[in-house]
């Protein structure tokens, strides 16, 4: 195991990882935002260098850490050798197996040799599987003057916001969601649309892998155009920034699968989500 500490080195893998798209994208964008001020406190763990076939991003040792807390104490994966995965995922301090966390990646064998050495560590797994989508260049900015209703005003997340997006979302309504979403909003790009109030109506955000994900849209406001108009002006401020615009889908969600492929999305390999939870932690965690 070896920890990849030096910015020089952590901006050429930035580069190698760049010419192994799609499948190393979350793995990518981890160490973009490493390589941009590291937000999220996280560091980047190889089998080898320079010659790697297995990479692992993960959270600082010394940050603070909630062990219940699966939303940051995540990974993300990539590897050109799944043996070498595996070997990696083994040996001694590279996984915190004593917390709930999750593993992120976007290779087929990734669930397998994860599940395989979690069960040897004695961890329940949880899988979730989504559609993997990278958006096109967006050159302008939607026209609102097709919204339904008045148009609204786009603005960014704040603080003050946190707490109604730990409520709307499917996977929230818990201290550690709402912890976790506040350091987002704080640590990333997002977009909201706002009503003549200045009340939140439709937002999205980007996580730790530069992924943009929790995207809603408040039920009253639905069939308005605000996601397309916030997906795209998010996706917008990600690609002036150089980072990739990609996201990720749940199979059954039709309505989202509808609003990408009419902004002609590419649909990526399956992606895989994994939530890890010990048996100490079994009663407690939120998953």
């Amino acid at each position: 195991m070896l920890v990849l500490n030096c910015s020089t080195k952590l901006l050429i893998l930035e580069k190698m990882l760049k010419s192994q798209f799609p499948e190393s994208l979350k793995v990518y964008g981890a160490v973009m935002n490493i390589n941009r001020g590291n937000p999220f406190q996280k560091e980047v763990v190889l089998d080898s260098w320079p010659d790697f076939k297995a990479v692992i991003t993960r959270r600082q040792r010394e940050a603070e850490t909630d062990n219940l807390d699966h939303y940051t104490n995540a990974y993300a994966v990539f590897y050109k050798d799944v043996r070498a995965y595996q070997q990696l995922l083994k040996e001694h301090d590279v996984i915190n197996w004593d917390q709930v966390f999750q593993i992120q990646g976007l290779q087929s064998d990734s669930y397998d040799i994860s599940k395989a050495v979690a069960n040897s560590e004695q961890l329940d797994v949880k899988l979730t599987s989504f559609k993997g989508v990278h958006f096109s260049p967006v050159p302008t900015l939607p026209d609102i003057s097709s919204l339904m209703g008045s148009s609204p005003r786009l603005t960014y997340l704040s603080d003050a916001d946190a707490d109604l997006f730990n409520r709307t979302w499917s996977r929230g309504g818990n201290e550690q969601c709402l912890w976790y979403i506040a350091n987002l909003i704080s640590c990333f790009p997002s977009v909201c649309a706002r009503d003549d109030r200045g009340s939140p109506v439709s937002w999205a955000i980007t996580d730790q892998f530069a992924t943009m994900c929790h995207g809603y849209t408040l039920p009253e406001h639905c069939r308005k155009g605000y996601s397309r108009l916030v997906a795209l002006t998010l996706a917008r401020k990600l690609q002036s920034r150089g980072f990739p615009s990609q996201g990720n889908v749940l199979d059954d969600n039709t309505a989202s699968i509808s609003l990408l492929k009419s902004v002609h999305a590419e649909f990526l390999p399956c992606f895989h989500r994994l939530i890890l939870t010990p048996a100490t932690f079994s009663a407690e965690a939120h998953l």
